[in-house]
């Protein structure tokens, strides 16, 4: 717990915070002006510092160099005393803990910083060990060009120590790397340091400038987190040094960390420009929840199996119009696309099939078949379609189709020839689907309803939880209704489902498992904040629908953190409530 840092923004496991001292220091940031180290007990015996309102304490401490024995770090790691101004203890992975203070400093930082693996075990093992309402500090190690990666893996302070040796031994720091000063026929850069010609550029003007760019590239990180877009700008940035590749790579392995922190939908549009994009928790929490949860209503008509388009909701886009069109509805719409996968009509809504932007070569490349075509046929396992009509071009498309299909005895039939939108391919696909009975409006929007339901909620949530409604309102703009009660609203932007009191109560009295807030005896007149949390589901993810509960309230609203910062955290707010009812 701490009194002196609170997390104001999430993007998966980076984090926006506030060092509050005497000023406020907004996280990640470089540390320099705010850290006092009280000294080392290697040298000497040293007592508890009186500390400064104003600065970060790191309590006097031993460190360990990348390797030491655990037995050794147990022996010697000192006892960090209570303390009651802001103050730092200096840890290992194996040393890590709940110490009482604010921040942690993680010793020998620069001995697994350039390796992407320790890195990758270091941080993970570390963060996972101390409270998550702490700041995580890395010294000695960051540059314009890794602390993208340092704040997407959980670190919110560093110093500029790295940066001004740099400068010292004449090396240029820029976000793509470093130059040696004698190579450089210009200066790249516009900050004061550089407001000079490259021939009286010296290393004391260098070692300024290496600290203007790794605060200026802080800034654009923070930003960046806000805007809940770091991920993107790290699939590019991290292309420049094959360390900082293989640890971006190496935390998409580990999906426990990241899942756990990243949220169910964003406002920002996904870029999706690299292969990397296919690891992404996003891509991967959807695929999985749609072969998994999601269970299609129509499942005894035929599956049309078309390409995504540009424009999106694909619904709303000319090439689908012209699919359903031709179709009449008499199938039930299933869009492949890299790197979703698998887009049933039903969640073309839902966070991230209408979020994304795919780079369009034209081409697929042979992972994106194997994503694709893996999915499919994971959702294939789960229904028992009579047949399957393809309405896909002879490309990436039919390779995707006839992989997820060479081992099934349901029949498959194509009906492209040449451009799905040609009149001929549009004729054929009619063809194929005459006799079939279309699937009506109200069925559709009833569909939605229960797909949306499973794929939030869980398996079999939408005939749990719905089992007897109707829709008012247009299209995508859906409310539930049971005996003319309002029990959730379809939230158009994300395609997910928002409750009332009524359908909170009614998801609390089903069998579908609830995500809850146990709230300590008030109730919530705005945001629920952190320390009016007594416990938490640990499965709640950022923007997840919980249900709040406490002796004096009954509510419902969204998250936004996941569950075990709720509980971990002593400052900042943790759900956002729509409906608060006194009990």
């Amino acid at each position: 717990m701490t009194e002196h840092f609170e997390v104001v923004a999430r993007d998966g496991a980076a984090r926006v915070g506030d060092l509050r001292l005497a000023d406020s220091l907004r996280t990640p940031a470089v540390g320099d002006d705010v850290l006092a180290d009280a000294g080392s007990l290697w040298t000497d015996e040293r007592s508890v510092p009186e500390g400064d309102p104003e600065r970060l304490t790191v309590l006097p401490n031993r460190g360990f160099p990348r390797g030491t024995a655990p037995e050794v770090e147990d022996a010697f790691a000192p006892d960090y005393p209570d303390v009651d101004f802001p103050s730092a203890a200096v840890v290992t992975p194996d040393t890590a803990g709940d110490h009482g203070a604010d921040a942690y400093v993680l010793s020998g930082a620069p001995g697994f910083v350039g390796h992407g693996s320790a890195f990758v075990d270091a941080v993970i093992e570390t963060r996972e060990s101390i409270p998550d309402d702490t700041a995580l500090v890395l010294s000695g190690v960051a540059t314009p060009e890794n602390v993208p990666l340092l704040a997407y893996a959980g670190v919110d302070l560093v110093d500029a120590d790295r940066a001004v040796v740099r400068g010292t031994q004449g090396r240029y720091l820029t976000t793509d790397g470093e130059t040696r000063l004698e190579d450089l026929d210009e200066l790249p850069c516009p900050c004061p340091a550089c407001a000079t010609s490259v021939a009286d550029f010296d290393r004391e003007d260098c070692v300024d400038h290496n600290v203007n760019a790794l605060r200026a590239e802080l800034a654009r990180v923070r930003q960046r987190i806000g805007a809940g877009s770091l991920r993107d700008y790290l699939e590019g940035q991290s292309r420049f040094q094959p360390w900082l590749t293989a640890a971006f790579r190496g935390f998409d392995q580990q999906w426990g960390y990241l899942e756990e922190r990243t949220p169910v939908f964003r406002s920002a549009t996904m870029a999706a420009t690299t292969g990397d994009a296919t690891r992404r928790v996003e891509i991967r929490r959807f695929a999985d929840r749609v072969t998994s949860r999601y269970r299609p209503r129509f499942a005894d008509r035929p599956i049309l199996l078309v390409p995504c388009s540009a424009g999106k909701p694909y619904g709303q886009s000319k090439s689908h119009s012209r699919f359903q069109d031709a179709a009449n509805y008499r199938a039930h719409k299933v869009s492949l696309t890299s790197p979703i996968g698998v887009v049933p009509r039903e969640l073309e809504l839902t966070y991230p099939a209408q979020h994304y932007d795919a780079a369009v070569t034209g081409r697929w490349d042979a992972e994106e078949v194997r994503f694709v075509a893996d999915v499919l046929a994971r959702y294939l396992d789960r229904t028992d379609y009579p047949r399957i009509v393809a309405h896909v071009p002879d490309d990436g498309y039919r390779q995707v189709v006839e992989r997820a299909t060479a081992d099934r005895d349901v029949p498959v039939e194509y009906t492209v020839d040449g451009h799905p939108t040609d009149a001929d391919s549009l004729a054929a696909l009619a063809g194929a689907l005459e006799g079939e009975r279309s699937i009506r409006v109200s069925e559709n929007e009833r569909a939605t309803v229960r797909a949306v339901a499973d794929y939030q909620f869980g398996e079999g949530a939408g005939d749990d939880l719905f089992p007897d409604f109707e829709t008012t309102g247009r299209h995508p703009k859906q409310r539930v209704v049971v005996d003319g009660e309002q029990m959730a609203a379809l939230v158009p932007e994300y395609g997910v489902l928002a409750l009332t009191l009524a359908g909170a109560r009614r998801w609390v009295d089903s069998d579908v498992p609830t995500r809850r807030v146990e709230i300590d005896d008030f109730v919530p007149q705005g945001s629920v904040l952190a320390p009016g949390v007594v416990d938490a589901d640990r499965d709640i993810r950022p923007g997840d629908e919980v249900v709040i509960e406490g002796p004096s309230a009954f509510g419902v609203g969204r998250a936004t953190a996941h569950g075990a910062a709720m509980v971990e955290s002593s400052r900042g707010m943790v759900v956002q409530p729509r409906h608060v009812a006194e009990r």
